[in-house]
């Protein structure tokens, strides 16, 4: 990837959140809200940041086709074909109900594949004007610093987790009830993804699972945790991939984490 093109989108996601997000934030008027569906807001901040965005990621790569969230909303059929020519992904703002309530964490991120594949990911937080960004082969960085997992890892009983109830499918109860009696301690999810990962890349959290696997939520995340060390992968131990979509994501900050974790989700998943 360009230089001037991994450094752009970063340029441009701080941009876009000091004309089209912060001074949103706690500021929104009533009219300014809006539900997609149960649970799920928009806010004009959202809309905003979009727009802005893919007008400059279109000025980066011309060729490249945009899936943003609140187009995809609009027309769900933007999300196939993600294998196809070189594609960027973008939330806005990742976290809306956290923003929409005028508090923390929220989060901006942008993904770019090319033929489906991951090849750069950007989440910048607003508030702090932190910058996590990976680029495929290239490692991950946080403000210029890299970003490696630690190999020193805490036995399986002192772990410490976040695990996402929402979308929990019916079934499923076991293995988050298998992980908890297992582990040190877990957190509730914030629902803000991009907070999340940076947290598992950096081990501040051991690992995170998710159920439901939208590709604007989690396709940069897992670029900038798998270029980092860690791991991204479903419960029968196949990795994440954004074109084919899955229930069931545990995010790692080393793959033996993970292979850990599995085992103990799923009895006999991994074959022994």
């Amino acid at each position: 990837m360009q230089r001037a093109v991994f450094d752009g989108v970063g340029e441009l996601l701080r941009e876009t959140a000091a004309i089209a997000v912060m001074p949103r934030f706690a500021a929104l008027d009533p009219g300014d809200i809006a539900m997609k569906a149960a649970n799920d807001p928009v806010t004009i901040a959202d809309r905003e940041a979009e727009a802005m965005i893919g007008r400059g990621l279109r000025l980066l790569l011309p060729h490249a086709r945009i899936v943003g969230e609140e187009a995809c909303a609009a027309d769900p059929s933007l999300v196939d074909n993600l294998e196809q020519g070189s594609t960027w992904i973008v939330d806005p703002i990742d976290g809306t109900a956290n923003f929409a309530a005028g508090r923390a964490p929220f989060a901006m991120m942008v993904a770019l594949l090319e033929r489906g594949e991951l090849v750069g990911s950007w989440i910048l937080d607003p508030l702090s004007g932190r910058l996590a960004a990976a680029e495929r082969g290239g490692g991950a960085w946080i403000d210029g610093e890299r970003v490696r997992a630690s190999s020193i890892l805490p036995p399986l009983d002192e772990l410490r987790g976040i695990v996402s109830e929402a979308y929990l499918p019916i079934g499923q109860r076991g293995v988050v009830d298998r992980i908890r009696a297992a582990v040190g301690s877990i957190d509730p999810t914030a629902r803000c993804a991009g907070h999340e990962y940076p947290l598992v890349a950096t081990g501040a959290r051991h690992f995170a699972l998710y159920w439901r696997t939208l590709v604007w939520d989690h396709a940069p995340g897992v670029l900038f945790l798998t270029e980092a060390g860690g791991s991204a992968t479903h419960l029968d131990g196949t990795p994440y991939h954004p074109c084919r979509p899955q229930s069931g994501l545990l995010l790692a900050h080393h793959p033996s984490i993970g292979r850990d974790l599995i085992d103990v989700a799923m009895p006999g998943a991994r074959g022994g």
